[in-house]
């Protein structure tokens, strides 16, 4: 397996700690960029290039949802939304999943729900990876004029 590369995105300095070590724990993944709001996720997603992103929903200026709907516009790729606000069933979970997140944490759970989070990391890079390929196959098979 591929190394998986993760951006971390959120304005809190604990929690981006707390993330980097516990994604770090994993042979597979790499956080490859920290970013404390939109204008550095933006510039370290066009650098490092993530398989996934993980991106705090709240934070100063641009929101997360915002750099959601950019990230999607412009550069897509899974991105997996947390916020502390977060419960069950909330309608800011099918928001965020309306506007194309792969998946939803509750940052307050992150420590107890480690290896889903992970897993669901790893599962998500790998829809990304297989639907990457398959593009890619499909432009090879393209007749070029």
């Amino acid at each position: 397996m591929e190394i998986i590369k993760v951006l971390v995105v959120d304005d809190s300095v604990t929690i981006r700690a707390m993330i980097e070590t516990l994604l770090e724990r994993d042979e597979d993944l790499r956080v490859v960029g920290i970013a404390r709001n939109a204008d550095e996720a933006l510039d370290l997603i066009a650098a490092t290039d993530p398989d996934v992103i993980t991106l705090d929903i709240a934070m100063p200026g641009r929101n997360g949802m915002e750099i959601l709907d950019h990230i999607m516009a412009n550069e897509p790729r899974p991105v997996i939304m947390l916020s502390s606000l977060l419960r069950e069933g909330d309608a800011l979970i099918d928001t965020a999943l309306s506007h194309g997140a792969k998946a939803c944490f509750n940052k307050t759970k992150i420590v107890q729900e480690a290896n889903r989070l992970i897993a669901t990391i790893k599962e998500v890079a790998a829809e990304w990876a297989e639907m990457r390929e398959a593009a890619e196959a499909a432009a090879q098979d393209t007749p070029q004029d």
